[in-house]
């Protein structure tokens, strides 16, 4: 890992939470993610499962989390099950955890390598009347990859059918839209590097180069920093390009008198950053786009004040939506009676502001949660409204990182230049 360790009280204490809500006499098996193929010999880089990695702090491969808390045998309570690491393995891939550094890491006493593994889950069903096991349950989740934790929920059923099965995702999930202290501090330094990137962008870019190019800056900065990298693919869009939500081509020239859209998040401890800028090639926002720019920005500032608690997205979404309407119908891209005439499933501001306002971040960018989840002190939301006019070559997307507290919105990226004079006021500094 590139980052420092993570304080291991934290991974001990999210253990403590999953373990006041499971039944009792029940046994949960969460297991770390695969390694992904990318050739007959290379795999991708690998990511950590964030559940396993919320539960553990372990960073690596082929790993295992055992929680037996009415285990009549304290051996089987709580075990950690790792790869048994040699040296063809250290000469070959580099250093994996020793059993005393996993222990130091993750707060678990109990390691053993894989090997132990089937013995003790024997012993662990003989005694156990439920089991918990963990699945991707995120409806963004397009369920065409057979992996891990899924295999071993086929495995386990066949071969203990009498068994009573339950979800931890949900249990997992609610526990992780809550930040401790800890990881606040965490998903605050991966803010901060991303903040950084975004700015370094901001300085970077003139007429000529091309958006590749301020892509290799954002990852320079990124592992400059210890992140492991971005937490999506960034989005570099000059020009009509930024009209496209995801495009990730980033391939195109910036011209003179172009806006450039630049979204991006880097990973760190494996925690997201999420940023959105818009902003001039050449510095200087002409009169149209400073227009569109400021209404997109009026938007955010009033829906940045709405995420309080008690709301949930979707209804915090269609109040952002009331506001868009009004800013739409100032830019002359609606009318009221567009609105009045409109089919409510396709109102007539989605042409110019088709996608969420929100979404939930954490150990994901888009972290796990749903749209009727109630907002409560401690969740970290983007905030992230656009306006995209393809008729004009314009696309405008200003999104920053809040915290919800109980005294209201705490806005994480505050300190990135987010007013039009204050951009332009950057990127005449240059580098």
């Amino acid at each position: 890992m590139k980052y420092p360790p993570i304080e291991p009280s934290l991974f001990v204490s999210n253990r403590d939470a999953f373990r006041k809500l499971i039944k009792p006499g029940s046994l949960a098996i969460i297991h770390s993610n695969d390694q992904m193929p990318y050739s007959s010999d290379q795999f991708f880089p690998f990511r950590q499962h964030p559940d396993f990695f919320y539960l553990t702090g372990i960073d690596q491969e082929k790993s295992i989390l055992m929680l037996f808390p009415d285990s009549p045998n304290p051996a089987l309570r709580e075990v950690l099950f790792l790869l048994e690491t040699n040296e063809h393995i250290a000469v070959w891939e580099g250093h994996k955890y020793t059993k005393n550094e996993a222990a130091a890491a993750s707060g678990i006493e109990t390691v053993h390598w894989l090997s132990s593994f089937e013995t003790m889950l024997k012993e662990a069903m003989a005694y156990a009347e439920n089991v918990y096991l963990d699945t991707l349950e995120n409806p963004r989740y397009g369920g065409e990859v057979n992996y891990r934790n899924l295999r071993f929920v086929g495995d386990l059923q066949s071969r203990y059918p009498l068994h009573n099965y339950m979800r931890a995702t949900p249990l997992i999930t609610r526990l992780r839209l809550t930040k401790s202290d800890v990881e606040l501090e965490v998903m605050k330094k991966a803010i901060a590097i991303t903040a950084g990137a975004v700015q370094r962008a901001m300085k970077f870019v003139k007429p000529g180069v091309a958006e590749y190019e301020i892509e290799a800056e954002i990852i320079h900065e990124y592992i400059s920093k210890r992140a492991t990298g971005h937490s999506f693919y960034p989005i570099v869009a000059s020009g009509g390009s930024a009209c496209v939500l995801h495009y990730i081509e980033n391939n195109r020239i910036c011209k003179d008198g172009d806006l450039l859209l630049v979204d991006t998040g880097a990973e760190y401890a494996n925690y997201a950053g999420d940023i959105t800028r818009t902003f001039p090639v050449n510095g200087r926002f002409t009169p149209r786009q400073k227009e569109v720019y400021n209404a997109c920005l009026r938007v955010m500032k009033e829906a940045r004040a709405m995420l309080v608690t008690g709301t949930h997205i979707d209804a915090y979404h269609k109040e952002v939506c009331k506001v868009m309407e009004s800013e739409l119908i100032g830019l002359g891209l609606i009318t009221k009676t567009d609105i009045e005439k409109q089919d409510p499933s396709s109102p007539a501001f989605k042409k110019y502001f088709p996608h969420g306002t929100s979404h939930f971040m954490g150990l994901d960018v888009h972290d796990e949660g749903h749209r009727f989840e109630a907002f409560r002190p401690g969740m970290v939301l983007s905030c992230e409204p656009g306006i995209y006019i393809q008729e004009e070559g314009i696309g405008i997307r200003i999104e920053n990182d809040i915290l919800i507290t109980e005294k209201g919105p705490v806005d994480l990226t505050a300190d990135v230049p987010v007013e039009a004079d204050e951009i332009e006021e950057l990127m005449a500094v240059g580098y």
